[in-house]
């Protein structure tokens, strides 16, 4: 089934929008830029969601939901964020269409919305214009909440989940009656992002600030986690975003302290989108399709009967139905693929590309010996254990494929890391290796801007994780207290 399937090394850019496909994660829709998210690839983001969902609970934050328009003049008052989102916008002008009498359906100029719409970016100004009525207090404090939405960026060049016009996510907005509440707030958020990103997806990330120039629109601070995949291009995979009083001034959002004392509300915001099924992908996979770490995996257990006849099938069916059951009583979720339009072999090569963690297949012998083979998925290989131990065997080897899977990540990203003090190194490293690059800089938009169009690499973060260190910048030569993580970027 993986026939055809560009390898990596080749083109890393059409395997990888080949792999989408041809494992049945998304496909392109009849509206430019935007995507079908088809049922394997939207139960992976299920599990995903669900994950994230008890995190953000378990931290005290609460589900709402907030309208996908937005009114345009709601943009016009926090300026920087406006400037931000701008290009990116969609905007509705008309409530109506009507037929003009040659079966041409057009835009009813009769029906011209008095304020247009914007279709949401993202939500901070519909938001923060709902707060001001909810808080009068320091007793209104904080509110944690979040919501799973879609939202729409007019983007020019896209690719299926990394960058489309439309995309799910979610976002967190929280509003809080200290400074420092909300700066905890936004690093709590982003080591959540961190903790799902390492122990879920198997991905290693490096925390840190964005650069003044990469901060989002309207945020004093941005903290991200950058993850390195596999063709040595940056990924950011989350972002939780310090936004000081900004927005509270914006929308006139005020609360009485418990002195007494009237002060504009402290806020944050943070989210995910469906880019990380991108992350996903491409941290992990292989010329033969996905590899999915278990606990993401919509099918982590797949048996495959091999027989001759109707017979045989069912004395096989009956000892696989009776594995499958003991798995799934573990928690464990299985498919027993007893279709009889298909060979072993390209069910095999079905569940190699689909990323299934482990596969069991059983024949006539194995029912004579009390025996299955076993693949693992991330190394592809086999062996053959007893059926009467299979439960507590694939437990253990779930466990195994998701460590695993982390730290061949996890060694390929310490492999394309590297430290480099001259600008001269700086560019060999971009242009003939990639990755990771760490360097001094002078701190300024200037100096990252010539960098980022001389090399089109840009400032992924200010590691949290590296202390300070005297130096000089690769560009201006002028002095640097710390070095800054550089690469090219999705």
């Amino acid at each position: 089934m993986a026939k055809g399937l560009t390898k990596r090394s080749e083109n890393y850019s059409q395997w990888y929008n080949e792999l989408v496909v041809k494992a049945d994660l998304a496909e392109n829709s009849a509206v430019r830029g935007s995507m079908v998210i088809k049922p394997y690839g939207f139960s992976i983001w299920e599990k995903m969601q669900a994950t994230l969902d008890k995190m953000f609970k378990d931290t005290g934050h609460s589900n709402a939901y907030f309208p996908l328009f937005i009114p345009k003049s709601f943009f016009s008052k926090e300026a920087s964020h406006v400037d931000g989102f701008a290009k990116e916008c969609a905007v509705v002008t008309h409530y109506r269409l009507k037929n003009d009498g040659n079966n041409n359906i057009v835009v009813d100029e009769k029906a011209k919305l008095e304020e247009e719409l914007i279709v949401r970016p993202t939500s901070e100004t519909i938001i923060w214009n709902t707060y001001k009525n909810w808080i009068q207090s320091y007793r209104d404090l904080p509110i944690l909440v979040n919501q799973w939405a879609n939202v729409v960026r007019w983007e020019m060049r896209t690719r299926l989940f990394l960058r489309t016009a439309e995309f799910l996510w979610q976002e967190g907005h929280t509003a809080h009656a200290t400074k420092q509440e909300a700066l905890d707030e936004t690093e709590q958020m982003i080591n959540v992002y961190a903790e799902f990103a390492e122990k879920w997806m198997a991905v290693p990330v490096i925390k840190g600030a964005k650069s003044e120039n990469e901060r989002f629109a309207g945020a004093l601070e941005t903290y991200a986690i950058e993850a390195l995949m596999q063709d040595g291009k940056a990924l950011q995979a989350g972002t939780s975003h310090f936004l000081g009083q900004n927005f509270a001034k914006a929308f006139d959002v005020k609360f009485t302290d418990k002195e007494g004392k009237l002060d504009y509300v402290w806020a944050t915001s943070w989210g995910v989108s469906t880019r990380l099924m991108g992350a996903l992908i491409m941290a992990h996979s292989d010329d033969l399709g996905l590899v999915l770490p278990p606990k993401l995996a919509p099918i982590q257990v797949v048996i495959v009967p091999i027989y001759k006849g109707e017979e045989q099938l069912v004395q096989i069916s009956e000892k696989a139905n009776q594995i499958k059951k003991k798995l799934q009583d573990k928690g464990i979720s299985v498919k027993f693929d007893d279709r009889d339009t298909h060979k072993p072999g390209f069910k095999f090569a079905e569940y190699e590309l689909k990323g299934v963690p482990v596969r069991i297949a059983i024949g006539p012998r194995d029912l004579e010996n009390g025996t299955l083979e076993i693949a693992r998925r991330d190394t592809l290989e086999k062996e053959s254990r007893a059926q009467d131990s299979v439960e507590d065997y694939v437990i253990t080897l779930l466990d195994d494929i998701q460590e695993n899977i982390y730290i061949k990540a996890s060694d390929f990203r310490k492999e394309n890391t590297c430290k480099v003090d001259t600008y001269a190194q700086f560019k060999d490293v971009i242009e003939n290796k990639g990755g990771f690059v760490l360097a001094h800089w002078d701190g300024t938009v200037e100096t990252e801007q010539k960098i980022k169009d001389e090399t089109k690499a840009t400032i992924r973060c200010i590691p949290f994780s590296f202390e300070e260190e005297e130096g000089k910048c690769i560009y201006t030569g002028k002095p640097s207290k710390r070095r800054a993580l550089f690469a090219k970027a999705y």
